[in-house]
């Protein structure tokens, strides 16, 4: 459905992008993850057609996203991190204008199943004003559903939320997925891409580190993780390829020692030596 080769960007000395490649299948929930600055928010924008890269390409369903814009934004919808509603005017009228400026068919009900599915309905003539962040950000996935766009894209669709609002937009963004649409979303919530994602790409410093499914991403370095604080305070971890070898080196150990199985956030500290934050 995707297919990305190469892409490079630079803002002035920075390098946002450094040659990163992927591709995308149908119905695939794709997720780019990594800390601020990584390039994560850069990729959506060339994909979504808001910016163009240096050098490099990128196709949707076969269409050149960078030379026929206009052909590639029918497809896909957008949930962008930054709050662009209208909180002056309520939730089916940004519904409303939404609509009318893309030309949903049957646009009543096309609202009606929008606010449906986000779980908004008894909320419809209020003003967004009124509304939570969490309210807000299931408002901006029901505007980006209403369309029916076989792309979903989604940039960091739950920051800033608490736990509970943030699983309540998972199941959203599950359902999302009816009919076959593909999601890409960029996070860097580990839990949110373990929960959410068929494959993940890691990104740091505009560079693709890794590319797999989170299980084949954790199997990489290691099923498991041994880890206590040394005598100077510092948090000492040692990677084991099963449970049961670090159950044998944890009694090895003297003191306060916990075994746990690894995730998405110790591949990237094994790959860059950082934490995603």
């Amino acid at each position: 459905m995707i297919s990305v080769q190469n892409l490079t960007k630079r803002y002035g000395e920075v390098r946002a992008l450094d040659g990163v490649s992927f591709d995308i299948a149908p119905g695939e929930v794709f997720g780019l993850l990594g800390p601020n600055g990584a390039g994560k928010t850069t990729t959506i924008k060339i994909l979504t057609t808001l910016s163009k890269p240096d050098s490099g390409g990128c196709t949707m369903d076969g269409i050149d996203v960078v030379s026929t814009p206009g052909r590639v934004k029918p497809l896909f919808g957008v949930v962008p991190q930054e709050n662009n509603l209208d909180r002056e005017l309520t939730a089916a009228e940004n519904l409303l204008i939404y609509g009318m400026l893309h030309r949903v068919k049957g646009l009543r009900g096309a609202i009606d199943r929008a606010l449906d599915m986000v779980g908004l309905s008894e909320r419809r003539d209020s003003r967004v004003i009124t509304f939570s962040g969490g309210m807000q950000r299931r408002l901006l996935l029901a505007r980006a559903l209403m369309a029916n766009p076989r792309v979903l894209f989604l940039d960091e669709p739950t920051i800033g939320l608490d736990p509970q609002i943030r699983r309540q937009i998972w199941d959203v963004i599950r359902a999302s997925r009816f009919n076959g649409r593909t999601v890409v979303l960029t996070t860097h919530y580990i839990e949110e891409a373990e929960a959410l994602c068929d494959r993940v790409g890691i990104l740091s410093r505009g560079k693709m580190l890794a590319l797999g499914s989170p299980k084949s991403l954790r199997r990489g370095i290691g099923s498991h993780v041994v880890e206590y604080i040394d005598g100077g305070g510092k948090l000492v971890q040692h990677l084991c390829p099963t449970r049961a070898k670090g159950l044998a080196m944890a009694r090895e150990m003297s003191g306060s020692v916990t075994v746990r199985r690894s995730n998405l956030e110790d591949v990237f500290v094994r790959l860059t030596g950082e934490r995603i934050e």
